[in-house]
């Protein structure tokens, strides 16, 4: 039987990774950070990444055949707020996986999870953006990523680790926390709905236009990433269709009884915001033969009801 390790999978993405590959026969390890409560768990490792002795302790425990690495700092916006905490836990923490990767499990296969906002601002001809496209991020937490990424690519060349990494694009569903902008608005609707808060839903921006993947989807881009990719090579993760943040917010509040108004507020505006990034996801499919499945109203609706349920 094979065995996975996902550092950070008690996290959004973990969650469904996590039943992915025990559907598939893996047996599954996590990691948490120290003093949550799924360390309780006998398949939970209790790990902060930028201690180095815990990562080692639990690559050479372990063992796994394969490492999807989802832990991480992945707020934009509380990268603002925290640029100095996102780069170190985001660069540093990774350089220490791969570290002890590279020591006690070198024929480890790995996955290293970045992020579109590695591309920054891309004209609209130059959209859906694919991976040859200049690397130009605008957020703390796109260069974090961007470095983690280079740093990866350098350790797939100078050691030899089978390390492959992914650019994902917005992803969405059920469980995702409070910080991004769908489970944002469905939490909002929802507290609405149960007379939590006035019927009003206070946005920034609306006008950016994002590439959406129901996060079941991804999950699978990434598992079979890690069976049919190249080590070295960087690939997209995303629908390849772009949709307005207003489109979204209206399909979510259209879904309420609830007659709620929307209302901007300037001070939610980001420092810099990238207008539209929609993904080429031309070589993720001609590696793996993926195809997204979730369409994305049941998948806002998906949202919602957590929310309508939590």
């Amino acid at each position: 039987m094979k065995k996975a390790l996902i550092t950070g999978m008690s996290g959004f993405v973990g969650h469904y990774l996590k039943i992915a590959l025990e559907l598939k026969g893996y047996l599954v390890y996590g990691t948490c950070l120290p003093g949550e409560a799924y360390e309780k768990f006998p398949q939970y490792y209790a790990m902060n990444l930028l201690d180095n002795a815990q990562v080692i302790s639990v690559i050479k425990d372990c063992q796994p055949d394969e490492i999807y690495h989802l832990a991480g700092q992945s707020s934009v916006a509380l990268s603002w707020s925290k640029p100095a905490l996102t780069m170190n836990i985001n660069v540093n923490g990774t350089i220490n996986l791969l570290e002890a990767i590279k020591e006690f499990c070198p024929k480890t296969k790995v996955l290293i999870v970045g992020s579109s906002d590695e591309y920054g601002p891309v004209k609209k001809e130059d959209c859906p953006v694919n991976e040859e496209h200049q690397l130009n991020p605008v957020s703390p937490y796109g260069i974090s990523k961007m470095t983690q990424e280079k740093i990866a690519q350098i350790y797939a060349k100078a050691y030899g680790l089978n390390v492959l990494m992914v650019r994902p694009f917005n992803h969405i569903g059920a469980m995702q926390a409070k910080g991004f902008v769908v489970s944002d608005f469905a939490s909002k609707v929802a507290a609405i709905e149960k007379g939590e808060m006035e019927p009003v839903v206070k946005v920034g921006n609306l006008h950016s236009y994002r590439d959406f993947t129901n996060v079941e989807d991804v999950v699978e881009a990434y598992t079979l990433l890690l069976d049919k990719g190249v080590s070295g090579e960087v690939y997209n993760v995303g629908s390849g269709k772009a949709v307005e943040i207003q489109e979204v917010l209206n399909t979510l509040v259209n879904m309420s009884n609830k007659h709620i108004t929307v209302e901007i507020d300037e001070q939610l505006y980001r420092p810099v915001d990238v207008p539209v990034v929609v993904c080429d996801n031309t070589k993720l499919k001609q590696v793996t033969g993926w195809e997204p499945k979730k369409d994305l109203k049941n998948t806002l609706l998906e949202t919602l009801n957590y929310w309508r349920n939590n």
